[in-house]
């Protein structure tokens, strides 16, 4: 009896690998075609293996699988963008590892998700192009809430419908946005949110990149924002994320 080996191509983005065996690495990938993914490098590990510098970490690739016994098996790879910029730079290293974790954490092998995908690419393209990566970051947050359909309210009190005005409001992770003053104060969990920092949250949340990219993002609102929304999405995925403390050490880090 024939085995029928079947082998497709897909392009992906290289979000980790982990060693397996004594030469192999497993990948996790985040496919334009099939959306997240696992699948193992055979032999890359090896000094003379071709593979090896296609497979790393933030390398976008066109790959050629083939569906082994157990698991998908990488048989080709080709980059089409290796994002030097992050490699060159710590700081930028810890943003993008920080977005990829992010991405990792809420997504699950569900197949195809081409939205999703498309932010990825092109939050890694903008890190390496702008001179603001924490605006490029808090776009990536407020958009990829949207696309998991865990969209903030930020128009409306989420307890009383009434519409947010101009001052300074609470936000609820329990309830999934902003409670006006009055009602904040009654919500368990709520906390504080300026009137600066909704602004640019409202503001991401209804712009494209364009739009959003031409304002200037101060130091403090930023904080608040980070804090904000890293607190919303603790929430949502029950625990911490790894990344943003070695975020935070690597801005302390003295430039290069």
């Amino acid at each position: 009896m024939t085995t029928r080996i079947h082998s497709f191509r897909l392009e992906a983005v290289v979000l980790r690998h982990n060693d397996w065996g004594e030469a192999d690495r497993l990948l996790g990938l985040f496919s334009l075609e099939m959306g997240k993914l696992r699948a193992l490098a055979k032999g890359v590990r090896r000094t003379r293996s071709r593979k090896a510098g296609h497979l790393e970490p933030f390398t976008r690739a066109q790959l050629l699988l083939a569906q082994g016994r157990d698991m998908l098996m990488v048989t080709q790879a080709d980059t089409l963008d290796a994002y030097l910029p992050l490699r060159d730079s710590l700081l930028l290293a810890s943003y993008a590892a920080y977005v990829i974790e992010l991405l990792d954490r809420f997504t699950y092998e569900e197949g195809e998700n081409r939205g999703l995908y498309r932010l990825l690419v092109e939050t890694l393209e903008r890190l390496c192009a702008s001179a603001s990566p924490d605006l490029v970051v808090r776009y990536y947050e407020v958009r990829l809430l949207d696309l998991l359909g865990f969209r903030p309210q930020l128009f409306q009190c989420v307890r009383c419908g009434s519409e947010i005005k101009a001052e300074d409001q609470f936000f609820s992770a329990e309830q999934g946005g902003v409670a006006c003053p009055n009602c904040g104060k009654q919500v368990a969990g709520s906390r504080l949110v300026s009137l600066e920092a909704l602004r640019y949250l409202r503001h991401f949340q209804r712009s494209s990149y364009p739009q959003a990219a031409v304002v200037t993002l101060p130091a403090t609102v930023n904080q608040e924002m980070e804090s904000l929304v890293q607190h919303y999405l603790t929430y949502l995925l029950e625990r911490s994320l790894n990344t943003p403390a070695f975020l935070r050490r690597a801005r302390l880090k003295p430039a290069d």
